[in-house]
């Protein structure tokens, strides 16, 4: 079993980056909303989770934001705005930094030979 299951504290900050993606979520209140410091907080998330948690709430959102241009039912703007980006361009820059490709071109499924991350 994932060790973060038996960390009540590591659930919770998971638990919160799940339920609440969009909210302007740093280390600090993460920590603060699960009982830790902000070292022991990232210590343990990455030793647990395998990554800091700002770049586990940045692939949670782009995961979110993947399945969403997928479902071709949201404009950029409203996904954008679901997965906490202030503006449809930033949204667009991280989506491109972290994936590979454009918005547009993950909705329209071209994704071969792209070397995205589909996880």
């Amino acid at each position: 079993m994932a060790g973060w299951l038996r960390d009540p504290h590591l659930a919770r900050a998971l638990a919160l980056i799940h339920d609440r993606p969009a909210h302007n979520w740093t280390v600090e209140a993460l920590a603060k909303d699960s009982a830790l410091s902000r070292s022991v907080l990232a210590e343990r998330f990455t030793r647990l989770v395998g990554m800091p948690p700002m770049h586990y709430l940045a692939k949670w959102r782009m995961q979110i934001a993947s399945e969403l241009l997928s479902a071709g039912s949201s404009n950029m703007a409203s996904i954008a705005a679901e997965i906490g980006y202030e503006s449809e361009a930033a949204f667009s820059r991280a989506f491109k930094k972290m994936i590979g490709l454009p918005p547009s071109a993950w909705r329209l499924g071209i994704r071969t030979g792209s070397g995205t991350d589909e996880e």
